[in-house]
This record gives C-alpha cells, structure tokens and sequence, in this order.
C-alpha cells in the first residue's frame, strides 16, 4: 500500500480513508500524527516540529479546519478522529494478539481507561501504562524498551506527545505510536464525548467550547486564520 499524500500550508497529509489507515500502520509501523489546525501554527513557529510531522510514517487530516482547508485546495479528504483511530488500533491489536501500552492522563485517568477499554476488549493485552505527570522522561522510555511493546498510545498534550514519541521511535522501530491528546479521558469516563449528531456534522469543536468555554482561546483566532491562509495559498495557485 503506497502513500498518497496532499500539501497544505506547507505539511503532508495522507489522503487513506480511516479503514486504509488502518491498514497502513500495521504494515509500516512508527509514528502517526492526528494533524489540525493548532499543531500547523505551532509548526509554523517551530521548525523542529514542522520537520517531525513531515517525516510521521502517517499523517491522517484529525481536525475539521484540515479537512475543510484541502476542499478549499481542491482535494475531498475523510476526517479521520484520532479518538476513533485509536480505538480502532487498540482493536486491531486485541485481534492480531499484539501488546500494548498507554503513556498519559492523571493516574486516576489513565487506571480507569485501563478498567474501561479492557472491559469493552477482553483480550487486550495491555503491558504497561503510566500516567504522564513523570519528571523522569528517560526512566519512563526504559520502561517501554523493556516491554517493547508492538503500540504505544501517548496522550501528553501536542506537542509534547509527538516530541515524546519521535524520540524513542527509533529504538522501537516495530512498534505503532499514536499521540491522542485527551483520548484517555474520555475512555475513562472522565469527559463525555459530543454527541454523535455533532461528529457527524463536523462540529465536535463546537460542542467542546461549549461545554468547556475555557477551550475557545484554542481555537479562536486559530481556526479562522488558517482558513484565511489556505484561502490566499489557493488564490497564489490560481
């Protein structure tokens, strides 16, 4: 299976439906990035970063701003939700009788996804999880070397989680990495998803303004700016 991947602003993203996605990560393996809007104009004032998603194994389009910005481009995109690719990894893993580990949330957080996703996949074999409020990230990376496990999912916030994994990928080059922000949370019951009327429509952002009006300062002036931009790149194009 071959990477088709499309540009915008600047970064590659794969243009693989969710289920291709899938696919693709167990047979490359190494890191996958949930790309949106936020982590772009970080990129943008950070070159170390731009630089670690351009050379993801998979870059899949997470936000919708992604999404909408390549229509606007000129290229029609599945939105694939890192929550959901996750899950499906996680899925993927219980059938294929991989292990796996999870590095992030609270402790009580990370316990209770641990409880949750094990009683919804009884086979999962879960190696290791830690939460991600260690000071030590070397002690935390031996620990994963000595489980070697074949996934690894990271929920420390972007960017931490993608400079996380990109620095101990090499060392586990079989195994899948994913950074999944606040994916834990949710499976430990500790945040509820929007409902699915607004995933369906795109507007998974809306619904967590406001039910957490704090969060709005993440997306605006964000989301609207990077409209802008890719709006002036495809008028540059014409």
């Amino acid at each position: 299976m071959n990477r088709a991947k499309v540009d915008i602003l600047g970064y590659g993203v794969d243009t693989f439906c969710f289920n291709e996605a899938v696919d693709y990560i167990y047979q490359t393996h190494g890191q996958v990035v949930t790309i949106n809007p936020e982590m772009i104009e970080y990129g943008n004032k950070n070159s170390e970063f731009k630089n670690l998603i351009n050379n993801a194994e998979l870059v899949v389009p997470d936000g919708i701003g992604v999404k909408v910005g390549l229509k606007i481009l000129g290229t029609s995109v599945e939105r694939i939700p890192g929550i959901d690719l996750g899950k499906a990894i996680l899925k993927r893993a219980q059938y294929l009788k991989k292990t796996v580990a999870l590095v992030g949330a609270q402790q009580d957080v990370i316990e209770n996804a641990v409880v949750n996703l094990k009683f919804e996949m009884a086979d999962l074999n879960i190696v290791y999880y830690r939460d991600g409020y260690f000071t030590d990230e070397n002690e935390v990376k031996q620990e994963l070397l000595s489980k070697s496990p074949d996934v690894v999912l990271v929920a420390l916030g972007s960017p931490k989680q993608e400079f996380f994994i990109n620095s101990i990928k090499k060392q586990l080059p079989e195994s899948v990495f994913i950074g999944l922000g606040g994916s834990f949370d949710v499976w430990a019951g500790k945040v509820k998803r929007a409902p699915k009327i607004f995933r369906n429509l795109g507007l998974e952002w809306l619904y967590r303004i406001v039910t957490e009006p704090e969060r709005i300062k993440r997306v605006f002036p964000t989301l609207p700016l990077f409209i802008i931009k890719v709006i002036k790149e495809r008028l540059l194009k014409k």
